[in-house]
């Protein structure tokens, strides 16, 4: 490669072209951001959302040129010199802090979610582009990275977009709402600025072909297919869209890829919406009455029904024959491709034509998803005309998420695509109830999107029973699972009414704590294995009785006779009850030295006696305990109540007492968003395997995930939360299954939106 006569002066010169191209490109992209938004506010949503993003409008006519000058006017300096100080960030006046300093503190952080949010966007679409730019850069300077400042990394550029927004001013969740529309035009842009400039390279001969190989470093970690294991420095990686450590973790850091990660990024509620609107915005450019959702579309014409009948039916014979194994999946594509010519021919407008052909991409992603059981895809296939009719009629189908439709193909792939085929009864079962789902939206072609909702329930149903009662590796983990929570669900409760009880009884401190701590959870343990009614929960209530009775002051020779009487037979009750809730000998013998030392203060006590009549009250209370216990449905299985639920660990059930990283708000209503049936990857006592999501309790305090060998996991939510924050629990698909359709039919449309209207 011919070296330039002054490199230094060459980077420089191309690091202003690309800081040029950005500056006199944000005129256009605030206009974009502009019709985006516009084109979310006439979309379908929810009520609330819709509300909120048509109320956004005359504030962002207000704010977007704010916007564009704050950005012109860092860009102007990065111009000069290629490089974006944190001064002349800070240039940008930023709104005025609130005075409590924990709200500054979340605003920022906030901050850096945001604009790091900004950034991965950017290099899952112009990560090859950066790689090959910084390459050249870096030959050309003499160096091995990048200045950290430097105005060619995607965090710097996002940075100074996120602060001029919120000096604009503004706000985070106005950012929010528009967060599909941002990601979309700067991620574009990007790639369109990091193209251009290697082509300004490339054209004065600065590293043609880029080679990667000096950037290789080996890895003690791990070992590819040819046994040496290797990856790519310098944060140059595999960067495809999913692709796990590649540029996007460098480019951000590990600190802000746990901060992200913490937000959902790669899983979070906005990443499918963002590709949703993604979608509709590339259609719109070719053809702008499809996002027209302002108006319901009228049914299929009926040239167009007799094709999708007829189509159905061709299906229907085509998968008969490739269940006998007579057809494979190619045939059934060819079959579909040639279905689809059929029905565009018999479509009466341009808007039928578009959904035709953007079905027809989806299932075909869906059909050649490797992760589905061959026997499973050909009951995917026959779903595409129930679903065509209802994309036809029903817009919302291309501009929301959470279609019946969409969601019962997701929920029944996220169970198939984790599948162990060796094992037979498992894939008899869930395909059976798979082909029953299908059968029956096939029966009712006329009732839209709710017989979607109706078997999604009814598959949701489905996986309830299957798991507890059906499926050999989970069901023995569900019931153990439902114990524990039953076990600790009466053990707060029995708290609850032991402390109502004992709130204006003179009682010493360790007698309280021990009836707190300890023999709720014995009273709870007895219950659940004998019954509430049962003679030995029966024992355990009168020894409480007996416990109170005797911690009380004894102020005669008598009574304290009396306690010395009853002492013996109440210890050994004491030790089998706890014995019976699984308390190790050492933790039982600091228990009664505890009571005794208890025990004893009671006979030197000044405080006044318990009444006869006061004892009999609390043991009439104690003996229908249970007609006082709060609902279960009330009752808040938290760390701040139970401490430690170690105690139910067998060989068959792991209880995950600890590990993770402390969880966000978001991270925490994630994993109550978890789904049973979806499998993970779990990283947990030195394992890494697939678990599958087998149980949740009463309100998802509690979830079960068991191994395909039949092990159990189970999670409290705070801890479950955790576990996510921190990676060690990750979905094992990283899209779902329509939303990696889109993703692929877009890409097929970006490359020849001309299918659309052909």
């Amino acid at each position: 490669m011919p070296t330039p006569a002054n490199p230094t002066a060459l980077a420089q010169q191309a690091r202003r072209s690309y800081a040029e191209r950005l500056l006199g490109g944000m005129p256009a992209i605030v206009q974009a951001v502009d019709q985006g938004a516009k084109l979310l506010a006439a979309s379908v949503a929810e009520p609330a959302l819709a509300m909120k993003r048509r109320e956004l409008l005359p504030v962002l006519q207000v704010a977007l040129p704010m916007w564009l000058q704050g950005m012109a006017q860092v860009l102007r300096g990065a111009v000069s010199n290629g490089l974006v100080s944190a001064t002349r960030l800070g240039d940008l006046p930023l709104p005025a802090a609130p005075n409590k300093l924990s709200l500054v503190d979340d605003d920022t952080i906030e901050h850096e979610i945001l604009s790091s949010r900004l950034a991965l966007a950017m290099m899952d679409r112009a990560s090859w582009e950066f790689t090959d730019l910084r390459s050249r850069m870096n030959v050309l300077e003499g160096r091995d990275e990048l200045d950290p400042n430097d105005i060619l990394r995607p965090h710097v550029f996002a940075r100074i977009v996120t602060s001029a927004w919120l000096s604009a001013p503004l706000t985070l969740d106005a950012w929010r709402t528009l967060q599909s529309v941002l990601h979309d035009e700067f991620s574009h842009f990007a790639e369109e600025a990091y193209h251009e400039t290697n082509r300004f390279l490339i054209e004065r001969k600065v590293l043609p072909e880029v080679d990667l190989r000096p950037f290789i470093r080996r890895t003690s970690h791990g070992r590819t297919d040819g046994g040496a294991s290797t990856v790519l420095g310098s944060g140059i990686a595999d960067s495809r869209p999913g692709a796990r450590g590649g540029p996007i973790r460098s480019e951000v850091g590990e600190e802000t890829r746990m901060m992200t990660r913490a937000a959902g990024l790669a899983h979070g509620p906005d990443q499918p919406e963002a590709i949703v609107g993604r979608l509709n915005r590339l259609i719109a450019r070719q053809l702008p009455e499809f996002v027209d959702t302002s108006r319901a579309r009228p049914p299929p014409s009926p040239r167009l029904n007799a094709a999708i009948a007829e189509a159905q039916e061709g299906l229907a014979r085509r998968v008969g024959a490739a269940e006998q194994g007579m057809v494979g999946t190619p045939q059934l594509l060819d079959e579909l491709q040639q279905r689809k010519n059929a029905l565009k021919q018999a479509a009466a407008t341009p808007v039928e034509r578009a959904t035709i052909e953007i079905v027809a991409l989806l299932f075909q992603s869906i059909l050649t998803e490797d992760a589905i059981p061959a026997t499973v895809r050909v009951w995917f296939a026959r779903l595409q005309m129930p679903v065509l009719r209802v994309a036809v009629s029903e817009p919302d189908f291309f501009a929301t998420v959470d279609h019946p439709a969409r969601r019962l193909i997701d929920r029944m792939g996220s169970c198939v695509m984790g599948f162990d085929s060796g094992t037979r009864v498992v894939g008899d079962l869930l395909e059976k109830e798979i082909k029953r789902v299908v059968q029956v939206v096939e029966a009712y072609p006329d009732t839209g999107r709710r017989v979607f909702q109706t078997v999604l329930g009814e598959f949701e149903k489905f996986l309830e029973h299957y798991f507890r009662n059906e499926n050999e590796a989970s069901r023995k983990g569900v019931s153990l699972a439902q114990q524990v929570e039953q076990r600790e669900t009466m053990a707060i409760q029995f708290t609850i009414e032991l402390r109502k009880m004992l709130n204006e009884v003179p009682v010493q401190e360790g007698i309280r704590d021990f009836l707190f701590h300890v023999w709720a959870d014995v009273l709870a343990t007895t219950a659940v294995k004998s019954g509430l009614q049962s003679d030995a929960t029966k024992d355990m209530k009168r020894a409480a009785a007996d416990l109170i009775w005797s911690a009380s002051a004894k102020v005669s020779r008598a009574e304290r006779a009396e306690v010395i009487r009853r002492l013996p037979p109440l210890l050994k009750t004491l030790r089998d009850g706890m014995d019976e809730a699984g308390i190790p000998i050492p933790k039982q013998d600091e228990h009664i030295q505890r009571l005794n030392s208890s025990l004893a203060a009671a006979f030197t006590a000044k405080t006044a006696a318990i009444s006869h009549e006061r004892l009999d009250e609390l043991m009439n209370r104690l003996e229908t305990l249970e007609e006082l216990l709060p609902e279960a449905e009330d009752v808040e299985i938290d760390e701040s109540l139970v401490l430690d639920l170690s105690g139910h660990e067998s060989s068959e059930l792991e209880v995950v007492a600890e590990g993770g990283s402390m969880p966000t708000p978001a991270m925490l209503a994630w994993a109550r968003e978890l789904q049973v049936g979806s499998w993970y990857m779990l990283d947990y006592r030195n394992r890494n395997e697939a678990v599958q999501l087998a149980w949740q309790g009463l309100r998802r305090q509690l979830t079960l995930f068991v191994s395909p060998q039949g092990r159990g996991v189970l999670f409290q939510q705070h801890r479950l939360a955790a576990f996510l924050q921190a990676g060690l629990l990750v979905p094992a698909q990283d899209e779902s299954l329509t939303v990696k359709a889109t993703r692929s039919a877009m890409a097929k449309l970006d490359s020849d939106p001309s299918r659309l209207v052909s």
